[in-house]
């Protein structure tokens, strides 16, 4: 509450600093949140295309899947889809943001990779397993973008508590502290003012009523009598 700051110049100061500052920290952390914004937005539109794109592989990987354990058998289709992706996990910034980088290899492979005989198997494995492998691709796309957009959203609500604390809470109460300090100050110079004025014309009374008194004194005395002063 403004009432528990001291009404002293040196307060006064140091709220104003801290206004100045504050209002600085606002501003910036305005800028950070808006520039936050905008790259969430460009990530989100990230986001809906590879949610698409993961359904349709999704869609496209159980039709081809379907139709090869029709033909070849569910234990074949299972060893043909067998695979073992490398993750690589690194990071990258935005607007001081950390968000991860996800490298993948290893998921599309040869025939001659896939861990089946090419001579024994039908194009409908071969199509199913393409089918997969671009699934798999697009989850791990999916995982970072989703990721980074939870990172992204989750900063700028952090950054927009801060706006709101400083906006509403912190400059408010400060301003009102200068304004109660600034109050008092003027009152305190008032009341100064007044007590040097009292002072002054008590001291022109005094000297005035020394006057008259010496005056009266002269007027009285008789003439040729001097007046006797005291050592």
């Amino acid at each position: 509450m403004a009432t528990d700051v001291k009404p002293t110049r040196k307060n006064l100061m140091a709220i104003e600093d801290r206004i100045e500052l504050s209002e600085r920290g606002h501003d910036t952390l305005e800028q950070k949140r808006d520039g936050l914004i905008m790259e969430f937005m460009d990530i989100l539109d990230q986001a809906r295309d590879v949610r698409s794109g993961l359904s349709e592989d999704y869609e496209d990987a159980q039709e081809a899947i379907d139709i090869a354990r029709a033909m070849n058998g569910d234990l074949e289709v299972r060893g043909a889809l067998e695979t073992h992706p490398e993750i690589t996990l690194q990071s990258h910034n935005i607007m001081g943001v950390v968000v991860p980088q996800i490298e993948s290899s290893k998921v599309k492979k040869d025939l001659d990779e896939r861990g089946y005989g090419v001579m024994g198997t039908s194009a409908r494995i071969d199509e199913a397993a393409d089918a997969y492998e671009e699934l798999i691709e697009s989850i791990i796309l999916a995982a970072e973008v989703e990721t980074a957009m939870k990172k992204m959203l989750h900063e700028i609500e952090t950054t927009k508590r801060r706006v709101n604390a400083l906006e509403f809470k912190l400059l408010p109460e400060l301003k009102e502290n200068q304004e109660y300090i600034e109050q008092k100050l003027e009152e305190q110079e008032r009341e100064e003012i007044f007590r040097m004025k009292k002072i002054k014309d008590k001291k022109e009374e005094d000297e005035r009523e020394a006057r008259e008194t010496a005056e009266t004194e002269a007027e009285e005395r008789p003439e040729g009598e001097v007046a006797v002063t005291s050592d």
